[in-house]
């Protein structure tokens, strides 16, 4: 064998890289390609790419080909960044989530760019685009910006995808776009809430979800599909739709919440926060919870403990969909074929807010 050859020929590939007509994650040529265009034995080829190998600048991926390694075929331009975007800072999941992503990260070598988009499209589409002009991550950890609404910055994450820097969805995800996505399975999770009502006694079972966010869909999918297997009928007026805004000013709507729902003896709310919120609006309306009306909410937060009555309620993961959304992005940047969905599943928390009938 011809040594000079051999890394003749891993030179090259590398040096393609280098310019980036190779890109990360790209499927490099195959042996039979190479050995044609270098007139050399498979062999000679076999060797180069060998090397290539084991510096960590390509993967071989069984089935599938060869490919440039996604991580260190870009840190050799000396980046090892990721990018991490979701919609708030505060509240109750964010601090927590973000806390168990950079904690994995930093344990293997990465920094972390952290960006707010405050669940507004055109911060979305802002922060985007300054991803994609200055290229200076490997990855990108994203939470979508009401997700339940049809996106305009579609064409943003499809240039991304282009680049090959791979974009993992937290908390939801965008239907009209084939990205993997780590969260709750909340159609499950509404599901469990709606049979636990109905094993309770409850046959009137409202609901409030959010309209903009995925999340809110979904569960209501779990919801209706509760009552369904169970033969209850779904009265559309006892379910309230509400959106980001919505939120900020439950209590200038309770006439109309109160209206909605005074004939239930159970409502499922989309969260935790909520279902604080309309146990105050029922305590002004002298409305008893649990005794007239009983009340689940979603994300295990501390608010649900620290009212009274304390409120049953299914836990968010938090941290470990944090960890678990780190090392998945981890693994689709080393392999590019890795699926990095994953859907945590949750058990009820029972409390005060939820009594039988």
């Amino acid at each position: 064998m011809n040594n000079a050859k051999y890394i003749e020929v891993a030179n090259w590939i590398q040096s393609k890289i280098e310019s980036r007509e190779l890109l990360p994650g790209t499927k490099i040529y195959s042996e039979h390609e190479l050995s044609t265009m270098f007139h050399l034995s498979r062999q000679t080829i076999r060797h180069a790419i060998g090397l290539l190998e084991e510096k960590g600048v390509i993967i071989r991926v069984k089935g599938s080909g060869t490919f440039v390694h996604p991580i260190l075929g870009s840190t050799m331009s000396g980046k090892k960044r990721v990018a991490l975007v979701t919609t708030y800072v505060d509240g109750y999941i964010f601090p927590k989530t973000i806390q168990g992503i950079v904690h994995v990260m930093s344990e293997k070598g990465y920094t972390v760019q952290i960006s707010f988009t405050n669940n507004k499209i055109e911060k979305e589409r802002e922060i985007l685009r300054d991803l994609i002009e200055k290229d200076e991550v490997t990855g990108v950890i994203m939470e979508p910006v009401k997700s339940g609404l049809p996106n305009p910055n579609l064409d943003l994450y499809h240039e991304i995808r282009r680049l090959h820097i791979p974009v993992l969805f937290i908390n939801s995800y965008y239907p009209e776009i084939e990205i993997p996505h780590v969260s709750l399975n909340d159609t499950m999770i509404a599901k469990k809430a709606t049979d636990y009502f109905i094993r309770a006694g409850h046959h009137k079972i409202g609901a409030i979800f959010k309209s903009d966010d995925g999340q809110g869909h979904l569960r209501y999918r779990g919801y209706f599909h509760a009552l369904k297997r169970a033969r209850i009928a779904m009265e559309d007026s006892s379910v309230i739709w509400i959106d980001t805004y919505d939120m900020k000013k439950l209590s200038c709507m309770k006439d109309y919440i109160i209206s909605r729902l005074s004939s239930c003896t159970a409502v499922l709310c989309y969260n935790d926060e909520i279902a604080f919120e309309l146990i105050q609006i029922f305590k002004e309306a002298n409305i008893r919870v649990p005794e007239d009306i009983s009340i689940i909410g979603i994300d295990g937060s501390e608010l649900a403990m620290q009212c009274v009555p304390k409120i049953a309620t299914i836990p968010h993961p938090m941290e470990e969909l944090g960890k678990r959304a780190a090392n998945n992005l981890i693994e689709m940047m080393r392999n590019p074929l890795f699926d990095g969905t994953y859907e945590f599943d949750s058990e009820i928390i029972e409390q005060e807010s939820v009594i039988c009938k």
